[in-house]
């Protein structure tokens, strides 16, 4: 099937051999950018010639996002109560509550206990201190530890620090877990990039190979869990996520995504960087109460059995993580979907040693981010190959992708910046008129209004806050409110901008390599 369905692991359109293909593809590449451009320069040119219209646009288009942060918030509000439903559940109880099993497993299970986790962790030249805090809180969970499988991922590329981590975190923790298995991802191996996915992809095999395989567990009995080496679980994490398996209609062909809370260095990341980690979760938590739009993102869950049916992880792509659940669409003719945990898992905000870096740092990470529009030409094509998927499957899919992605290059410059623009290029004859006179007045109360949304936003902020460490003043705790004030400014300068560059780059057939994000925690 592998070679029949060669669509799923094509990563740029250079990867297709057949010219016809490869300039398929290659216009699939274009669409994303040539969309975002289009809208910005139409924006300006219907400005200039059409003023009336694009003012009407304007309101129109204000008053849509009035009505899409009132959605927001109420979904927003009802996903924090579901998590927090979620995190104080007895799982372990309900697992053992659990009578039926999910017929394309049950002859493989007696019970709840014949479940294992495979976790693959990578690492790069992370600092141990890093590494030892994710380890701590896994031990910390409640599921059997002679039932969790750890393949701790390194790469060769991360020389002596990444094997001295290695070996200190294999003394520490290495006999506390059912298996516990090191491996060195060897660097330049032929059509692979350096990235997480190719790391993954190694490890997997080689958990294959020298555990599972030898052991003889049945794949269907094996969940594996990718995790960046930043996430920390919580208590009760795989509890959770066993019972979800356990009560799906079809295990194997779900993927299963945590809320992604970033606050193991909370307190001292610097306030942007607080800004864009809380609206990243906010997506999160939104799109848990949407599962049909939801993807795959950074640490989640998954059958092994499909994992391995699929190959693995793409070895060629920087988004491997919504990578894996497109190839996983494409490979089983759209019989897949994600199940959302309504459970989280901690990870780091962006932070560096100084400001500037940080700075720095906060927006390579949200280019790199903005980079899986590359899934855009891949599922284009691979749905113009696919002839298995429902036509309604793919255009829902298509749309939310694309719109997804149009809206993260656009939306901030709409709302905050374009609205001025038939008064500056309308000319007199418009603006001399009762409509240029209102314009801003009517953008900004319906923005104002909008706004409002917000403070859903800093409201559960503030209650997602862990305790404030005894270093802090309560100044601190004031400004994690304040700082909710350059939410504009962050909104363009981490948000629309990457992804405008990241969108132009695939546009220009100019591909990116995969940035590691730093990790830094001072307050360990």
């Amino acid at each position: 099937m592998q070679e029949k369905k060669y669509y799923i692991n094509i990563g740029k359109a250079t990867d297709l051999k057949n010219p016809e293909e490869r300039t398929i593809y290659r216009i699939f590449e274009i669409i994303p950018g040539a969309l975002v451009w289009l809208t910005l320069i139409g924006m300006v040119l219907l400005s200039w010639i059409l003023p009336v219209f694009a003012a009407f646009f304007i309101i129109a288009f204000c008053s849509f996002w009035l009505l899409r942060t009132t959605h927001f918030a109420i979904h927003l509000a009802a996903a924090y109560l579901k998590m927090k439903k979620n995190l104080k559940t007895d799982w372990l109880k309900k697992l053992d509550n659990l009578r039926k099993y999910p017929a394309n497993i049950a002859d493989k299970i007696d019970d709840w206990q014949d479940i294992y986790h495979l976790v693959v962790l990578p690492m790069y030249k992370e600092d141990l201190k890093i590494a030892r805090g994710t380890f701590k809180a896994l031990l910390n969970c409640r599921y059997p530890k002679e039932k969790i499988i750890m393949v701790f991922a390194t790469e060769e590329r991360g020389g002596e620090q990444a094997k001295e981590v290695a070996e200190a975190i294999s003394k520490e923790f290495g006999n506390k877990l059912y298996k516990f298995l090191v491996t060195v991802h060897p660097k330049n191996i032929p059509g692979e990039i350096a990235g997480k996915g190719s790391n993954e992809t190694w490890a997997g095999r080689q958990a294959k190979e020298k555990i599972i395989d030898v052991l003889k567990i049945p794949y269907e009995n094996i969940i594996v869990s990718c995790f960046d080496i930043d996430t920390q679980v919580f208590p009760q994490y795989f509890s959770c996520l066993t019972y979800y398996y356990l009560t799906s209609s079809d295990p194997t062909h779900c993927s299963y995504q945590p809320i992604p809370l970033y606050l193991n260095n909370l307190w001292e990341a610097p306030f942007f960087s607080r800004v864009v980690s809380s609206c990243n979760v906010f997506w999160q938590m939104l799109q848990q109460q949407r599962p049909e739009k939801i993807v795959t993102y950074s640490s989640h869950s998954m059958s092994f059995k499909a994992l391995v049916e699929m190959n693995f992880w793409q070895t060629n792509v920087v988004s491997e993580d919504a990578g894996i659940f497109w190839k996983s669409f494409l490979f089983y003719d759209g019989d897949y979907k994600i199940i959302p945990l309504h459970y989280p898992v901690s990870m780091d905000s962006c932070a560096a040693e100084n400001l500037w870096q940080t700075v720095v740092n906060q927006y390579k990470q949200q280019r790199r981010w903005a980079w899986g529009s590359e899934g855009i030409p891949y599922l284009l094509f691979g749905c113009l190959k696919n002839k298995k998927i429902s036509l309604v499957k793919k255009f829902r899919h298509l749309f939310l992708l694309v719109e997804g992605f149009w809206a993260w290059g656009t939306n901030a410059f709409l709302i905050l910046c374009l609205g001025w623009l038939p008064l500056f290029f309308g000319g007199e004859e418009f603006n001399t008129t009762v409509l240029a006179h209102n314009l801003p007045i009517i953008t900004r109360n319906l923005m104002t209004i909008a706004m409002l949304g917000l403070l859903t936003c800093i409201i559960i902020s503030t209650l997602l806050l862990t305790p404030r460490p005894q270093k802090y003043s309560r100044w601190k705790s004031l400004s994690m409110i304040f700082q909710w004030a350059c939410f504009p400014v962050t909104f363009i300068l981490f948000g629309s901008i990457p992804a405008i560059e990241a969108q132009t780059r695939l546009m220009l057939g100019k591909y990116m390599g995969f940035w590691v994000t730093e990790k830094v925690r001072k307050d360990f």
